[in-house]
């Protein structure tokens, strides 16, 4: 079982990871079987399952610009969730949207993420195709 140490590191990781698209280290902390749920019904909403596909989100969401303040790492007993404030301004649309981005652990990596959005529509209006 992760510590509070290991717990935290794979929280800045994920965050580095998105903030700089280093793809080859999200892929370090995570297992081949993820699963990564997102509610509404936008580009990057729904459920996507593997490695190769919770990547491609993940370089989707950040196409889209998004600036990720994190607010607070937040530890539970089998993993962590980050308390986030996305901002981002694309072709006249503005996403401010505070969200909560819970990970389940499995042996010191990510097998499932869970996001929580306080705006679902605002969401589904910025992530358009």
């Amino acid at each position: 079982m992760p510590n509070s140490d290991d717990k935290r590191h794979i929280a800045e990781t994920f965050l580095l990871g998105l903030r700089t698209r280093d793809w080859a280290l999200l892929r370090k902390i995570m297992t081949d079987d993820i699963v990564w749920t997102l509610p509404g019904y936008s580009r990057i909403s729904g459920e996507v399952r593997g490695l190769e596909a919770v990547v491609e989100r993940a370089q989707i969401i950040v196409g889209y610009g998004l600036t990720f303040n994190l607010k607070h790492i937040l530890e539970g007993q089998g993993g962590l969730a980050l308390s986030l404030h996305n901002t981002a301004e694309r072709q006249g649309k503005i996403l401010d949207e505070h969200l909560a981005t819970v990970c389940r652990l499995r042996e010191d990596r990510i097998y499932s993420i869970d996001t929580y959005l306080s705006d679902v529509d605002m969401v589904n209006s910025f992530f358009v195709i």
